[in-house]
């Protein structure tokens, strides 16, 4: 009897988005059997080489000032060979490790398109870890029937375990943006998505080691950050413990608004109601800058915050609001400041309004459309 597949859920997009990433994880990583049989069999033979010269050759037994010149210089010539041979096998590691790390991050945090429904965008995040292309922070903005939403996020910690948090809250939010009408429709689905992936991480974790699952940590959390912006320049939002973001205009800044966010995803339950802050229009011209708190908490060699909103009304003070000018205004004050060594990651996103406003006869503008 042939069975009916149902309709395929989120849980189970998730499970083929972890399968794509793990298909171009090993394709990164695959090593044909030829190269290892070489990088195994090349230091036995120089060792074996400089063995049967010891044991063999004539010149080795004598012990005569030039014999034991030449005895020096052959195993000289063995064992720079051998440390060039490691230090080859090592940088092709590293590449290999570079190239497994790029194929995580276009999976994960894959990059966004210039434009979307009339949204101008630049996003970009940097690793407080040295060598590392990804994090916990996570940012995505998706075109929808509903309008563009966007969410920014950030996870608790670093290390594999925050990539993956990132990973399951991403993939929720990528399918939930599309499905759900309303934005704390959304939201919960990203808390069950978490619920879950720390629920699963737990159990793989005490199965390890041999004992019994006892339930998620309830150190770990999630900042989150939702906001739709409609055709007509609307903006809703919803806020889990995240900073809220900034508005942009040509010559000023200010926070989009200044309501108490909810607490963080993870250890307390959402509110039975989730009713999205309304927090204005996004006019023609006008931007909104995401950042995580790595942003704002960074220091310098003296202990001194980054001055975050000064920076971005330099960027604005002169000139329109460009997306890329104002992310690469920031990154560079910040590295700046901090003398190129973050303590923690920062992710930044720059929206700007480029649509088109459509006036009625009487000279009122009705709507925007992009161009």
């Amino acid at each position: 009897m042939v069975r009916g597949r149902g309709p395929r859920t989120g849980s189970t997009r998730e499970e083929h988005g972890r399968g794509v990433l793990g298909h171009r994880v090993l394709r990164a990583t695959g090593r044909p059997p030829l190269r290892r049989a070489v990088n195994l069999g090349l230091p036995a033979v120089w060792g074996a080489l400089a063995i049967s010269y010891k044991m063999a050759c004539p010149l080795a037994q004598q012990n005569g000032l030039g014999a034991r010149v030449a005895t020096s210089a052959v195993f000289f010539m063995v064992g720079a060979g051998l440390i060039l041979h490691v230090r080859r096998v090592l940088l092709r590691e590293l590449r290999q490790i570079r190239r497994v790390a790029g194929a995580a991050q276009n999976v994960l945090l894959r990059p966004l398109p210039p434009r979307i429904d009339g949204l101008d965008i630049a996003a970009a995040q940097l690793s407080a870890d040295h060598g590392a292309s990804i994090g916990g922070d996570l940012y995505e903005a998706i075109a929808t029937e509903h309008g563009v939403r966007v969410v920014m996020g950030d996870v608790r910690g670093h290390g594999l375990g925050a990539i993956g948090t990132a990973a399951a809250v991403l993939g929720s939010f990528r399918e939930a943006a599309h499905d759900e009408a309303e934005l704390g429709g959304v939201l919960r689905r990203l808390e069950r998505a978490l619920a879950r992936h720390l629920r699963e991480r737990d159990r793989a974790e005490h199965s390890s080691a041999g004992l019994d699952p006892e339930g998620p940590a309830a150190e770990e959390f999630v900042t989150v950050l939702l906001l739709e912006i409609r055709g007509d320049g609307e903006v809703h939002a919803l806020n889990c413990g995240h900073p809220w973001p900034y508005l942009l205009a040509r010559g000023h800044v200010r926070p989009l608004v200044r309501v108490e966010p909810l607490p963080p995803l993870g250890p307390f339950p959402l509110p039975a109601r989730l009713p999205a802050e309304p927090c204005g229009r996004l006019r023609p011209g006008e931007g909104l800058f995401l950042h995580t708190d790595g942003a704002e908490d960074a220091r310098d060699a003296r202990g001194r915050f980054f001055p975050l909103l000064p920076a971005l009304a330099a960027a604005v003070r002169d000139g329109p609001v460009v997306p890329q000018a104002v992310l690469r205004a920031v990154f560079t004050g910040l590295l700046r400041h901090t003398g190129g060594r973050p303590d923690d990651d920062v992710a930044l996103l720059v929206l700007h309004n480029d649509r088109r406003p459509l006036a009625l006869k009487q000279g009122r503008v009705s709507q925007h459309v992009p161009r």
